[in-house]
């Protein structure tokens, strides 16, 4: 017979007790939306040790009313904006559909409030990154409203995992499902509003199987390294019923699942190699915690925290979180890490909202739904170039891994807002696709004539100025405009004649197609050939030179023909020539990033293209520097390129709103001729 034992755990979500001075600082909550789950968090809240309702907010008066009348004493506001502008209101539950989340959670930012937002956060990752950059940069709490994770119940599952109760973890499998009778007017069915069942219930799967992955190896959660599923669609193009497996490091299986026209138990089980944890009805805590522990054959039943007020926990985890971020059980990395293995398994069942796609009108204005307002929080300087009667930022963003419009609206959104005004591409990009996708964000959001468009064309083996004229018409079409700021050769092929490539950009330009001319991986001796036949002909010469600059001295080139613009004799010529270099690689692709020294950078690419003796030493300097300026080494990395004695521009490749954010402070460093030229080894002193 099994061995069968019971015991009581108290976990606590933070390790503590909610303190006296905690509970006597109520925080005062505003419901933004009157639906199903605003009422349930309405119901809850006067559970909760920390909070208190004193108004919503819906799109009639006669809905606020109605919701309030179910709750003496709160405020009935007839807009969104209105309960946003409520002064006593310091938190708001935002309870609309999801895809209705970023405009009023980044509204409410901008209002100084705090933010319960109902999961999901977004539509997809990048929407997400923006709300949850409109949050810090306002300086407000934003939590994704994952109920489960701030129950009790939650915390002693992951510590029991991480102890090593149940060993070593190979497989986790959780499902959520419900059976809704198919109504395609209906949010859970409607392509609109965001319907299915892997935003709605899927993403509870996957924030779980993460969670416990994470606690497995010591972690707060896990991100999967790949991710497969399949799918059953409906009429409107959106998930009745979904799986998916998630592989992990460390050897983790997990298999999520959900539906929402079909029953199943919503049970979580959890596979280690000592024994096996599972908990029924998993996600309407509380309830017990059932180990199988091979050894001996035993079984236990572990009870935990009877609270069964899931919501009015979820409300004092929050309010804690508002004076202690550590307090978040839920964080805004954990938050993308979710968003982006449900974009993941959307992917793989084949579910893309309306709402995604280039041409949506939803995507014509940014997320907060308002015009877009270049320069508005003015942290990128801009220089002027000879030739352009436009202002050119001093970092120039990287249009080479933006396939999609949602992601490339985040990046560029912030990046024009925060004073950038120049933008890098290419033919050969993608296939097309990232100058189509910055073509259709330029056209939606009215920009073309304010931004500064730097094109590449004629890469190798196509690289004729026949090639040259077909890709350029071809890249023109796919951003929808008739002009290139700036165009430059991607690459150089010296069997033809440099006189040849000079007159058909000298022509283009002529045609006011292009108002400046340039090359990219160009020698310096076929940049000065380039330019002694432009003045010996009448040609425009190339005033622009995108090459590779950086601290770092590239040991192998990246990709073939790249070319380095590293050296005095390249800092001589752009001394004696009126021409501007636009520096790629400018943080020589990551390896000043603080982890180089630790030696816990394993990326081959990385290690093949700059490491090297003399290398580490620069990257060594540069950490002494940095920790002295309190800044990071990619920072001063990024200012020895912006610091030369001749105009250079810093082409940038961030992938997310942090590495953006984060690149800023090498702005603020000037560096002295002296400090340079320590940096890159050629005086053993700083002067």
């Amino acid at each position: 017979m099994p061995i069968v034992s019971r015991e009581k755990l108290n976990c606590q979500i933070s390790g503590r007790m909610v303190s006296d001075s905690e509970m006597n600082q109520k925080i005062s909550w505003g419901i933004l939306g009157t639906g199903s789950i605003a009422k349930t968090f309405a119901t809850e809240l006067p559970h909760s040790q920390t909070g208190t309702l004193v108004a919503v907010g819906s799109r009639s008066q006669e809905s606020a009313d109605r919701f309030a009348g179910q709750f003496p004493g709160i405020r009935a506001h007839a807009s969104y904006a209105a309960l946003l502008a409520d002064p006593e209101v310091q938190a708001v539950y935002l309870a609309t559909p999801h895809p209705e989340h970023p405009e009023w959670a980044i509204a409410a930012a901008e209002a100084g409030k705090h933010i319960l937002c109902e999961k999901p956060l977004a539509l997809n990752a990048a929407d997400a990154m923006v709300v949850i950059e409109a949050a810090r940069r306002h300086g407000v709490t934003l939590m994704e409203a994952f109920m489960y994770r701030c129950h009790p119940r939650t915390a002693c599952i992951a510590e029991l995992v991480r102890s090593g109760k149940i060993g070593r973890v190979r497989l986790i499998r959780a499902h959520f499902s419900f059976a809704a009778k198919v109504n395609l007017e209906s949010r859970i069915f409607s392509n609109t509003l965001g319907g299915g069942g892997i935003l709605d219930i899927g993403c509870y799967a996957v924030s779980v199987a993460r969670l416990v992955a994470g606690a497995a190896v010591g972690k707060p959660y896990l991100d999967p390294e790949s991710v497969s599923g399949e799918g059953v669609l409906c009429e409107t193009g959106v998930d009745e019923m979904a799986s998916a497996t998630l592989k992990f490091p460390e050897g983790i299986l997990a298999q999520v699942s959900c539906g929402v026209t079909l029953r199943k138990p919503a049970d979580l089980e959890i596979c280690g190699e000592k024994g096996i944890l599972t908990v029924p009805d998993f996600w309407n805590p509380p309830g017990a915690i059932h180990l199988h522990l091979f050894e001996n054959d035993r079984k236990e039943v572990i009870e935990t925290d009877p609270n069964s007020h899931k919501y009015a926990l979820e409300a004092d985890v929050f309010s804690r979180a508002i004076s202690d971020p550590k307090e978040l059980v839920v964080s805004g990395a954990d938050t993308l890490g979710n968003m982006r293995t449900l974009d993941r398994w959307r992917a793989a069942v084949g579910v893309t909202y309306e709402a995604e796609r280039d041409e949506a009108p939803e995507r014509r204005r940014p997320l907060s739904q308002r015009a877009l307002q270049p320069g508005r929080w003015a942290e990128i300087p801009t220089s002027r170039i000879p030739g352009l009667d436009k202002p050119v930022s001093r970092l120039v963003l990287g249009i080479d891994n933006q396939d999609n419009l949602a992601q490339l609206a985040a990046m560029a959104d912030d990046f024009v807002e925060r004073g950038g005004t120049a933008f890098d591409t290419a033919h050969i990009y993608g296939g097309g696709r990232m100058e189509s996708v910055l073509g259709q964000w330029l056209k939606n959001r009215g920009l073309r004539e304010a931004v500064v468009l730097t094109l590449k064309g004629a890469h190798t083996p196509y690289c004729t100025p026949q090639d040259l004229r077909q890709q350029f018409d071809e890249s023109l079409e796919r951003l929808q405009t008739d002009h290139a700021d700036i165009y430059m050769l991607h690459r150089d092929n010296p069997d033809v004649p440099v006189g040849e490539f000079v007159d058909v950009l000298d022509e283009l330009r002529a045609a006011g197609r292009i108002r400046l001319v340039g090359g990219s991986n160009w020698s310096l001796d076929r940049l000065t050939e380039a330019n002694a036949y432009a003045a010996k002909n009448g040609r425009e010469p190339f005033r622009i030179v995108s090459n590779n600059l950086s601290l770092a001295r590239m040991v192998d080139p990246i990709w073939p023909g790249c070319v380095s613009a590293k050296g005095t004799a390249w800092r001589e010529w752009f001394l004696h020539h009126e021409a501007a270099l636009f520096a790629w690689s400018s943080q020589a692709r990551g390896y000043f990033a603080p982890n180089r020294l630790s030696g816990t950078v394993t990326d081959t690419e990385l290690l093949r293209c700059w490491d090297a003796e003399d290398n580490r030493e620069r990257c060594r300097r540069a950490t002494e520097f940095a920790a002295e300026r309190g800044v990071s080494p990619l920072n001063v990395a990024l200012a020895y390129v912006l610091s030369q004695p001749f105009p250079t521009f810093a082409l940038i490749g961030p992938r997310t709103l942090d590495e953006t954010r984060t690149a800023l402070a090498g702005l603020d460093l000037h560096l002295t001729s002296g400090e340079m030229a320590w940096l890159d080894l050629e005086t053993p002193e700083r002067t």
